[in-house]
């Protein structure tokens, strides 16, 4: 028994030590090859600045019950993966998430970064702090939050990003283009979601890869290398290798079960000349990634070693580590013609009836709010400047790191969860805190320089009054008995002149409107209705956890005027107001109770609006300077969501998809009320019990201006509701209209009927 022990346990020790492997080293040293297939494997991770979850929860990995993200995790394996074999290449993007990381690094391990950055193994590209959405942002957010990803970039490494690399965003405007690429110095831009219809004529044409000129003002000298991948931003099928992908690897051990060398090389190669069949020239693109990849760098990096060494020995294909960089310069050395690209990438459909437009109008509060804060960023940062910026105290940083990440396209978009929609809000809110202290103090300091003997004493507190939209301003809602004044700051942001009509909410009628002179002016008081108070009250108790402790009667409104990039300052006190200007005469000129016929028109100025007395709806547009005349007509409607019971595309948050138009009806609770002034003319309209209209014509404007409340909207009837106003006219357009482009253009577009 023990000798056959023996026995048996030097065989195995025998079979083990033929099997025994020795270290394979591959070749990874591969350049471009003239004359070959060139396969450029650009290693990338995409890493959404919040969706699934908050930007904190993917940074550090936490709430992994939802998505198993972690972009810290993404970082620290990049680094010892890139430092294993210096051809390995790889290619980073979101700023808001690089940023963080590398300030929790050591000295050394910067440094180590430094040296892969300058080696051109790790390449910063894009560059902003987040891959920004294209539809629903200003191209002033686009410009702001990629110039702070950029100059981090260039105080820390001294370089500049050569590649726009907007692979995710759901469609990509003419703006985006030219002004945050090409103008912005980059070489190429490269993204993905197109229409599907658009892209297989563009894989049929070889024209995925064209030359954009998206500005017809601008012309060729803002034009830009673009390409569009053949599919989304994924590796080719079967080429995955995260954790627990399901790709086949490259087993390369003879001695072990399921080599499969010959077969991984030809299934490459077929991959590869399939890409070459759609694409110009002998240079092809795989994005070796997807969303929140590389969080173990190896097994990606393992299978990349493995393919070029492999294919590269088969000899009929190149395979290489690249990046877009090395891409773009091996295009250009083409000399190839390309096709020319004008207009731009909207809508986008990834198949049919899954148009990704509901996202253009997705959790509008959100918008609003994301608009609002960059205007008040902007004005912000001029009085910084003014006053001087304190390295200590409080700064527009804040503000303008959580503008930045709410132009993601997850974020302003829309298309966020709810706790990811809410944690954009409350970075807006905690930005606007401290910026406002920055705001207070500046107009403080810029007053008092200026201030005059007349005007009393000096100015040093000031208190905003960010919840305007909902009436609720708390100073200027005060008793001016006694002598008291208010004093209201006007501030103009813009390199022009500005005159607009100011609004607060007071609690007396007897107030009179001052300039810095000491002049009255004129001033106009509206009754606060009924639908507004109920607004009010509910929002301040939410937001400020107690109900108001005033209640104003009225908003006092006054023409302000100020120069640009300057201030003016206006002054609010008792006084005894004349009688046409009060606010209980004559300013209520119709109600929808009064029995009258004909017409009514509404608006002091050039622009007349003309509404039917008896139905109370708009008919009619005037403008007398133009000698303009047209028949209008406005009326309030919803589309049902498709629920997706019969092919699973449902209407939602990205994708707008009706399948029924329903009119609203009156329920009883319509009125229509008319307000008249001096400076303005109101018009409001309760069109049924979940929608409130105001429609204001100004004196020496030449527009009318309309707020609309939507909301609670009814679900009880189970209807996924998308409500929408339509102001119908006469003109004929030729079926011609025009879209914005991010704030800045207008792209002209073709109305097409369908066919069956």
């Amino acid at each position: 028994m023990a000798i056959g022990a023996w026995i048996l346990i030097a065989l195995m020790c025998v079979f083990w030590c033929e099997v025994e492997s020795k270290y394979m080293v591959y070749n990874t040293t591969s350049k471009i090859a003239p004359g070959k297939l060139n396969v450029h494997l650009v290693a990338h991770t995409h890493d959404d600045v919040g969706w699934l979850k908050t930007v904190d929860q993917y940074y550090v990995g936490s709430n992994n019950s939802i998505q198993g993200a972690c972009v810290q995790n993404v970082l620290d394996s990049i680094v010892p993966a890139l430092l294993a074999d210096k051809n390995r290449k790889f290619i980073y993007v979101e700023q808001a998430f690089f940023q963080r990381w590398w300030r929790d690094q050591s000295e050394a391990v910067q440094e180590t970064v430094k040296q892969l950055i300058n080696s051109g193994q790790l390449e910063l590209i894009n560059g902003g702090m987040c891959m920004h959405d294209e539809a629903a942002t200003h191209y002033i957010d686009m410009i702001d939050q990629t110039t702070l990803g950029h100059r981090f970039i260039k105080s820390e490494f001294n370089v500049t990003p050569r590649i726009g690399w907007q692979i995710d965003p759901f469609g990509h405007s003419a703006v985006q283009a030219y002004l945050l690429s090409a103008e912005v110095g980059f070489d190429s831009l490269f993204f993905a979601r197109i229409d599907y219809q658009d892209r297989a004529k563009r894989k049929d044409e070889k024209s995925l890869e064209v030359v954009w000129r998206g500005s017809k003002s601008l012309g060729s000298s803002s034009q830009i290398f673009a390409g569009v991948f053949p599919e989304n931003y994924d590796p080719p099928s079967n080429f995955n290798y995260e954790v627990n992908d399901d790709s086949p690897i490259v087993q390369d051990n003879m001695e072990l079960f399921d080599y499969n060398v010959p077969e991984r090389v030809n299934e490459f190669v077929a991959a590869a000349l399939s890409q070459a069949n759609i694409t110009r020239t002998n240079h092809v693109m795989w994005t070796m990634g997807t969303d929140f990849k590389y969080q173990y760098a190896h097994t990606w990096f393992r299978q990349m070693d493995k393919f070029i060494h492999y294919v590269n020995q088969d000899g009929r294909v190149n395979a290489l580590y690249s990046t877009p960089s090395i891409y773009t310069d091996a295009k250009y050395a083409t000399n190839k013609a390309w096709p020319l690209k004008t207009d731009d990438y909207f809508p986008y459909a990834d198949r049919i009836n899954a148009y990704w437009t509901g996202y253009f109008t997705s959790r509008p509060a959100l918008k609003g709010y994301v608009r609002t804060m960059s205007s008040y960023y902007l004005a912000a940062r001029q009085l910084e400047f003014f006053k001087g910026r304190s390295k200590v105290g409080p700064n527009t940083d804040s503000l303008a790191d959580a503008l930045a990440i709410a132009q993601h396209h997850d974020a302003v978009s829309g298309t966020s969860k709810q706790h990811v929609a809410d944690d954009y809000a409350k970075r807006l809110s905690i930005g606007y805190e401290e910026t406002a202290k920055v705001v207070e103090s500046s107009l403080a300091s810029m007053t008092r320089s200026s201030s005059k003997a007349d005007s009393g004493s000096p100015v040093t507190e000031f208190h905003q009054c960010l919840l305007l939209n909902i009436s609720y301003c708390p100073p200027s809602e005060v008793d001016l008995s006694n002598g008291k004044n208010l004093v209201v700051v006007v501030y103009n942001p813009l390199g022009w002149k500005r005159e607009d009509v100011i609004r607060i909410p007071v609690i007396d009628e007897n107030v009179i409107v001052k300039d810095s002179g000491g002049k009255e002016i004129e001033s106009q008081l509206l009754p606060l209705q009924n639908a507004s108070l109920a607004i009010r009250n509910y929002y301040s108790v939410a937001y400020l956890g107690k109900f108001p402790s005033a209640t104003p009667k009225y908003w006092l409104a006054f023409s302000a005027s100020a120069p640009p990039i300057g201030f003016n300052t206006y002054f609010i006190s008792r006084g005894k107001r004349p009688v046409i200007a009060t606010a209980s005469k004559s300013h209520v000129v119709y109600s929808s109770e009064e029995k009258r016929s004909d017409v009514i028109e509404v608006g002091p100025g050039d622009v007349k609006l003309v509404y039917s007395k008896n139905q109370g709806k708009l008919i009619r547009y005037i403008n007398s300077r133009t000698m303009v005349k047209e028949s209008v007509r406005q009326s309030y409607s919803f589309y049902s969501g498709d629920d997706g019971s019969v092919d699973e595309q449902a209407s939602g948050a990205y994708i707008f998809r009706p399948n029924h138009t329903y009119h609203t009806r009156s329920d009883g609770q319509a009125s229509f009320t008319v307000l008249r002034g001096p400076l303005l003319d109101e018009v409001h309209q309760r069109i049924n019990s979940w929608i409130y209209q105001i429609t204001r014509v100004y004196k020496g404007k030449e527009y009318a201006e309309f707020e609309f409340t939507v909301g609670p909207i009814p679900i009880d009837d189970g209807i996924g509701k998308e409500v929408v106003t339509q102001i119908s006219t006469h003109m004929k357009t030729n079926k011609t209209f025009y879209t914005d482009s991010s704030g800045r253009d207008f792209i002209e577009r073709f109305k097409i009927n369908a066919v069956d």
